[in-house]
């Protein structure tokens, strides 16, 4: 896992090719009419019953995988971090106007957060959230 210490230099010593598996995800996202579906409660045995969950489609399982795999998740307080709150509140935001680092660390923020408000990754799919970061980082890295 990447740290606040040096999460920025690792980052951007990442090639096009390491960037590779999580942006071919992109057709794959834009595509997609449902990434999950939520999990109604049910009865196993009278008087208990299950927790209403999340179960996320492929894509988003694919992207999870990738995102600590290569890895792009930074050990950081998130949940304190107002810029980024800011970011993802503002559904007109300028992805390009930030770095590839700052992108992680939405990315992070959203995947992280998932951990604690389930679906949440789920939502940011379904948002248009992470395609359009992904697509800035591809716009960035396809400029160098």
């Amino acid at each position: 896992m990447l740290t606040e210490d040096n999460y920025i230099e690792r980052i951007h010593a990442f090639t096009k090719q390491d960037w590779e598996p999580l942006l071919a995800l992109i057709p794959e996202i834009e595509k997609t009419e449902i990434f999950g579906e939520e999990v109604r409660p049910e009865q196993v045995e009278p008087g208990v019953f299950t927790f209403p969950n999340w179960k996320e489609g492929d894509v988003v399982s694919k992207f999870f995988e990738i995102v600590y795999s290569m890895p792009i998740i930074i050990k950081f307080e998130w949940s304190a971090w107002d810029e980024g709150r800011r970011i993802a509140n503002d559904l007109n935001f300028d992805y390009d106007t930030i770095d590839i680092p700052t992108k992680c660390k939405l990315i992070t923020a959203i995947v992280r957060n998932d951990r604690f408000c389930e679906g949440a990754l789920i939502s940011a799919f379904e948002s248009g959230f992470i395609v359009k970061i992904l697509k800035a980082i591809k716009k960035q890295l396809d400029a160098q």
